[in-house]
């Protein structure tokens, strides 16, 4: 899939855009060249790097040597403001295969169908493997309905025509996702440690737990402390191998920016940000969109969604949408529905599937697969009492 490597957020997101959608809906942004080489070596089958306008040539130029000699297979793509015929011949020396001019848009799609042509030539096309899309749900704020939203979703995607999809609880300490589900798991991430080396999707398929769901479940480890045993490294070779073998990998996170959760982030191709109308979550959320921002983590792919946005709480979604600088697609109010099915371990996506919740993660997965892109406002099926009993406190 192409590789967009620029330290800036916004050109990252303007290359991303402008990538032909099969290759949008895999492409990848990284902030520099540091990242990238981390990229590349844990996905050997990468084709294709575009080079943002951002970074200075000569930087650029010694980059792309390196890449030249260490990964020869790899097609170059270089975007610059000004095409000058001195900097052609140099970059066509460091190894770059193109030179496309910032906003020649026909252009950048060009070069990397022919690198994607020059990939299949080179490997074939039966050895392509298949790259399913990770989703990463986050909060840097418990308590805001984060492991129900992902668990939801999980269920909304294998619903919705995917083919397999698996669920990850990320949250190494205290992930609630087996419990949930009330699965009994007899394998977790815990049976991977050590295994860095040798994951394969064999290995990885051994760990997995089938619910009824149609979805597979990595549980975590069963006690607090193995955390620690449990490398980065190993996070990413996982999800990299999923991607092998499923159509969609839902990442349940912990909430803080712990390596297992940034490991997470970086590997995926969509971000689910879960935020609650009060100040402290929303002041938190902000602050973890602009960590994403500066990292460059699935540029252009952040999805806030609004939990319990109830209008008793004194603030608006507009006023949230104000405070967070994004617009909020995807709103649920508080349903005592929610908790009642997942005491009873069933998704509410399974239990009630017309249930307005539902209808709200159902839109947010057809968001996430290219679907419609409208907001998902939930109706408040106890929004008529609601106002009566705020008719009520008026008048007392």
């Amino acid at each position: 899939m192409p590789i967009v490597v620029d330290p800036d957020s916004g050109a990252v997101a303007a290359l991303l855009a402008a990538l032909p959608s099969t290759a949008h809906q895999s492409a990848h942004g990284v902030p520099n060249g540091d990242r990238l080489l981390r990229w590349l070596d844990e996905h050997p089958t990468e084709y294709v790097v575009v080079i943002g306008p951002s970074i200075p040539l000569e930087e650029a130029l010694l980059l792309c040597e390196g890449l030249r000699v260490g990964k020869p297979t790899l097609s170059l793509v270089l975007v610059r403001e000004r095409l000058e015929a001195a900097m052609l011949t140099r970059a066509m020396a460091s190894g770059v295969r193109e030179v496309v001019a910032l906003g020649d848009t026909a252009g950048l799609l060009g070069s990397v169908a022919r690198a994607e042509e020059l990939h299949l030539a080179l490997r074939g096309p039966g050895s392509a493997a298949a790259t399913g899309r990770i989703v990463t749900v986050f909060s840097p704020k418990g308590g805001v309905g984060k492991t129900t939203l992902a668990v939801n979703l999980a269920v909304a995607l294998s619903k919705g025509g995917a083919k397999r999809v698996c669920l990850v609880d990320l949250d190494l300490a205290f992930g609630d996702v087996a419990i949930t589900l009330q699965l009994l798991p007899t394998h977790s991430i815990e049976h991977a440690i050590g295994s860095e080396s040798a994951v394969d999707l064999p290995l990885v398929e051994g760990l997995l737990t089938r619910h009824e769901a149609s979805v597979m479940v990595l549980a975590p480890p069963n006690h607090p402390d193995v955390r620690e045993r449990i490398t980065a490294l190993l996070v990413s070779r996982i999800l990299a191998t999923l991607r092998t073998g499923f159509d969609y990998i839902v990442v349940d996170t912990a909430p803080d920016f712990d390596e297992h959760t940034l490991t997470a982030l970086d590997e995926s191709d969509e971000c689910v940000m879960v935020a609650t109308l009060d100040l402290p979550t929303l002041k938190n959320v902000k602050i973890g969109l602009a960590t994403l921002d500066s990292l460059g983590i699935a540029a252009g792919h952040h999805h806030v969604v609004l939990n319990h946005a109830d209008e008793d709480t004194g603030l608006t979604v507009q006023q949230a949408e104000e405070i967070l600088a994004r617009r909020i697609k995807v709103r649920m109010q508080s349903s005592i529905d929610v908790a009642r099915s997942t005491n009873q371990g069933v998704p509410i996506m399974s239990s009630q599937p017309e249930h307005a919740v539902s209808s709200a993660i159902r839109g947010l997965a057809a968001q996430l697969s290219g679907g419609a892109s409208e907001p998902f406002a939930v109706a408040d099926e106890d929004a008529p009492r609601r106002r009566s009993s705020r008719r009520m406190k008026l008048r007392r």
